[in-house]
């Protein structure tokens, strides 16, 4: 399967890919602005299992831009794409009446208006039958606990749940479907940034496993749907 992987180079998106990088029919291309995190990620993996097949790519997503230039240089690496992992994300913990707009912009740059024209893009190279999973949070699912600081945050991954229920209407027909997993608490650098001092139940390779699983085998039971994976309650 060819499968590209935003978000790439730590966290829960390096984790994914060491993951699908287990079965030698995998091709990942895996992207992040951290070139040297990519390449040592992508070491690892062959360390892991010889038959992994992992390809660095280093690109800034918010260089939109550029679309037009990476989209045919993605396609001669695979022709074809079967599954598109959305990952990357941005947080910024700071009070509702302190955020800039400059950092509003920025969170939602990176979290919203990213997969929406990255998915837009890639849209020509997707295999009928695929499968593009959102990234997402338990904070922007309407009911869910929401926590102070994170307004930017939740809202544009409440925006990621919404454009997964749009795009699983307009991509039906081409036999596309999209899903979104709203994961809750991960012990990330992420979430370490956002809540000093709190451990996470879940480490990110444990998420990982759940994320790579639904990936290739969630399409076959689910279209259009927001996926709480999360130990909290709500």
């Amino acid at each position: 399967m060819n499968i590209i992987i935003t978000g790439a180079s730590k966290g829960i998106g390096s984790e994914v890919v060491k993951t699908l990088s287990k079965h030698k029919i995998n091709h990942i291309v895996a992207i992040s602005r951290n070139g040297k995190a990519l390449d040592d990620l992508a070491a690892e993996c062959k360390r892991l299992n010889s038959d992994a097949h992992v390809t660095p790519y280093e690109f800034d997503l918010t260089q939109f831009d550029f679309y037009p230039v990476i989209i045919p240089r993605l396609g001669k690496i695979i022709s074809r794409c079967d599954i598109l992992i959305n990952n990357a994300g941005k947080l910024i913990n700071k009070p509702f009446d302190k955020l800039s707009q400059d950092e509003f912009d920025e969170t939602f740059n990176v979290n919203i208006k990213c997969p929406f024209l990255f998915i837009q893009a890639l849209l020509p190279m997707m295999n009928k039958g695929g499968h593009i999973v959102n990234i997402a949070s338990m904070g922007g699912v309407q009911g869910s606990k929401k926590f102070i600081g994170l307004s930017a945050y939740s809202a544009s991954k409440g925006a990621v749940a919404i454009l997964t229920e749009a795009l699983a209407e307009e991509l039906a027909s081409r036999e596309i479907r999209v899903n979104c997993l709203a994961l809750g608490a991960v012990q990330t650098e992420m979430f370490a940034t956002a809540f000093p001092g709190t451990k996470a139940q879940l480490n990110p390779a444990q998420m990982a496993q759940f994320v790579a699983d639904f990936a290739v085998y969630g399409s076959r039971y689910f279209n259009g749907k927001i996926l709480p994976v999360s130990l909290s309650v709500p």
